[in-house]
C-alpha cells in the first residue's frame, strides 16, 4: 500500500540557513490571522436605544452636566472605538517573504527527522490508512500531516476519518501545518512540486521554464 522511496532533498528548500525564528513567528501569525472573524460588533452612543432625555437641567444641581444617559462613561451607554464587525486582521507578508519562512520550516522540520517520503496508495478506505500508520509506527503519533501533489476523492474518503491524520495538498503546504506536525508524510511527486514552488518556478509554465533554462545555457 505504501512505496518507501529513497530520495535526495533539494539544499536550496530542505538545508537553509536559520540564523532566527522571527520570519517563521509572522507567518505562522499570519495563517492565523487570515482565519480570524470579524463577528464582534459593539454599538456606539449613537446606537444604543435611549437616552433622548436630558438626565438633569443643565445648571444648580451642583452635578457634572450631562445630555444623555447613553454617554460612554455611564453604565449601558455606548461603546468608544469598539469592534465593529469590519476589521481586518489579516498579516501581509510578500510571496518572497512566504517562500523564504517555508524554506525554513522545511530545513527545521527535516532536520528534526519529521520528514518521511512515501507514497501513500489507497482506495478510499480508513483501514488502509490504520494500517499504514501501525506498520510504520505512527498509530501513536498525535499529529500526522499527508502532502500529497493534488488531492484525490479515496484519499479524501480513507483519511477523513482518522483524528490524527490531516491531509493536504502541496501548494497549501503552510509554516503552520509544518510546525504543528509531528510526522510529515510527502508523496513523491508532491516533494517535486514543493521543491519547484519554493525555487520560483512555475510547475505549470513548462514552456517558459523551458526557454528560461535555453536562455541562461547560450
Amino acid at each position: 500500500m505504501a512505496t518507501q522511496s529513497t530520495t535526495t532533498f533539494s539544499d536550496s528548500v530542505f538545508a537553509v540557513e536559520v540564523s532566527n525564528h522571527e520570519l517563521l513567528k509572522l507567518a505562522y501569525d499570519s495563517y492565523l490571522a487570515a482565519g480570524r472573524l470579524s463577528s464582534a460588533n459593539t454599538k456606539t452612543r449613537g446606537e444604543v436605544r435611549g437616552g433622548g432625555k436630558k438626565p438633569w437641567k443643565q445648571k444648580g444641581t451642583g452635578r457634572a452636566r450631562f445630555g444623555s444617559s447613553r454617554n460612554p462613561i455611564w453604565r449601558g451607554g455606548g461603546i468608544v472605538f469598539g469592534p465593529q464587525g469590519n476589521e481586518n486582521y489579516r498579516l501581509r507578508l510578500s510571496t518572497t517573504q512566504k517562500r523564504v519562512a517555508l524554506r525554513q520550516a522545511l530545513t527545521l522540520a527535516k532536520s528534526a527527522g519529521k520528514i518521511v517520503v512515501s507514497d501513500v496508495a489507497t482506495t478510499g478506505k480508513t483501514r488502509e490508512i490504520a494500517d499504514y500508520l501501525k506498520k510504520n509506527e505512527l498509530a501513536d503519533t498525535r499529529r500526522v500531516l499527508i502532502v500529497v501533489d493534488a488531492k484525490t476523492p479515496e484519499m479524501i474518503r480513507a483519511t477523513r476519518n482518522v483524528p490524527t491524520v490531516e491531509l493536504l495538498s502541496a501548494m497549501y503546504l503552510s509554516v503552520f501545518h509544518i510546525l504543528n506536525a509531528d510526522k510529515i508524510i510527502i508523496a513523491p511527486a508532491a516533494l517535486k512540486t514543493i521543491e519547484v514552488w519554493l525555487t520560483k518556478q512555475d510547475p505549470t509554465n513548462k514552456a517558459a521554464a523551458t526557454t528560461a533554462s535555453e536562455g541562461e545555457a547560450k
